[in-house]
């Protein structure tokens, strides 16, 4: 009986922080030094992510019942998780992108907003931008046109061109009238 109550806080942890995950992405840490699983906590603690290492059948516990049990198959071996809450995509571009400069970290697998990934749809996702940089990209692209147009009034303005325009236009508009007046001659 002491056993259950000594487990029953951890599951509840785990089980805390994936009621609101957007994503989870599970990994196997062997072999990482000391200064790299520093450096790749503290990456993914900027970046607002969970990241611990449980025992198996603690996140096993708390998997079961919830839309993450497709992870189950992925709790061999030493795990530590990987949860977003706010970004979907942060865990896996962060932890594929530190598995190239540390080839002991593996991704085992992961669920992002509610479908089940093996290690190689992780790095699929991982390749997707941050919500961020995707905005940053869209306004790009409206602010572009803009900006040229904004460019070429200003060159017509120096140029002395928008008074050039309106006097053109004032001239067409002295040809147009009196032909129509014509007609009705």
């Amino acid at each position: 009986m002491a056993k259950i109550e000594l487990k029953q806080p951890v599951v509840e942890e785990i089980s805390a922080n994936l009621k609101d995950a957007q994503s989870v992405v599970l990994v196997d840490h062997r072999g990482l030094t000391v200064e790299q699983d520093t450096r790749l906590r503290k990456e993914l603690r900027e970046a607002g992510i969970t990241y611990k290492v449980y025992k198996n059948t603690m996140m096993n516990f708390a998997f079961k019942g919830t839309d993450f049990e497709a992870l189950t198959q992925y709790l061999a071996g030493p795990s530590a998780i990987a949860i977003s809450d706010s970004d979907a995509t942060a865990p896996a571009r962060i932890l594929c992108k530190f598995a190239k400069e540390a080839s002991k970290l593996e991704v085992k697998g992961g669920m992002v907003e509610g479908i089940a990934y093996d290690a190689a749809g992780i790095a699929d996702i991982a390749k997707i931008p941050s919500r961020e940089e995707l905005i940053s990209k869209l306004l790009g692209s409206l602010q572009s046109p803009i900006t040229n147009f904004a460019r070429v009034m200003n060159q017509l303005a120096e140029k002395g061109g928008a008074s050039a325009c309106e006097a053109s236009a004032e001239e067409a508009a002295e040809e147009a009238a009196p032909a129509e007046e014509t007609p009705a001659e």
